[in-house]
């Protein structure tokens, strides 16, 4: 086979990676509408995917689907090789914790904990010490420019800040497939690239697998590939 001579260099390392997610024929019925139907998707290690579609077109619940938050109705989801399905909850979970991160447009922060520990909470989960996961959490905080804020509760930061503690909390882990849900719906035009900008420049660092969802014709420009979500089928744009 040629390789085709227009792809990058971290194009090609991408098409050689390890697959880290893999969607093959799932389908979703809600309401009696089937707004999933037959979705095929693989994700390589490195590999950044934006998700376009209207609202209410499936895409959160694609996401969801993936994360095991909810159960296909036909059809598998596998993250590194492993079966993740929302009717058994607790293996979903543990494949979760270990290989997905997850950013909210809600940002989803704790409001009683400073910003420390709500970075830090994955990594408790994960069975990691107290002080292991603060030093842990502390790092990432500065790793993202919010160093000196670290005993800040969520409260006292702007929605910019608050959305790079989202980032923080769903990179702690360093996983290997991150899923961003309209990370940048409740920023304004400034925050929401600057956002964008450090979603993909950590997702690059790390070698994660980026699925960014997304309504946002510009914020998708910003991935290497684009596929949209429409009449419960995926096509490539």
């Amino acid at each position: 086979m040629t390789e085709d001579p227009s792809l990058t260099v971290a194009d090609r390392r991408t098409v050689q990676a390890p697959e880290v997610l893999r969607v093959q024929g799932v389908v979703k019925e809600l309401g009696g509408r089937r707004i999933l139907d037959g979705i095929n998707l693989c994700l390589r290690q490195g590999e950044r995917v934006a998700l376009l579609g209207e609202s209410g077109s499936g895409k959160s619940t694609l996401l969801n689907i993936i994360s095991g938050l909810e159960a296909a109705d036909a059809g598998y989801v596998q993250v590194n090789g492993q079966p993740i399905d929302g009717r058994d909850p607790d293996a979903s979970a543990l494949i979760r914790r270990s290989a997905i991160g997850f950013v909210f447009q809600a940002f989803h922060l704790l409001p009683y904990l400073d910003i420390t520990r709500n970075v830090a909470i994955p990594l408790l989960l994960n069975g990691c010490s107290s002080r292991d996961a603060i030093e842990q959490a502390k790092a990432m905080l500065a790793r993202l420019g919010l160093g000196s804020r670290t005993n800040a509760l969520p409260r006292e930061l702007s929605g910019g800040e608050q959305q790079r503690v989202a980032l923080a909390r769903a990179l702690v882990t360093r996983p290997q497939l991150l899923l961003a849900d309209e990370p940048t719906g409740n920023l304004d035009p400034r925050n929401a690239d600057a956002a964008l900008a450090l979603i993909h420049e950590q997702a690059q660092i790390d070698q994660t697998a980026l699925l960014l969802v997304t309504h946002s014709g510009s914020a998708a420009a910003t991935a290497q590939r684009r596929l949209r979500l429409n009449a419960g089928v995926l096509d490539e744009v």
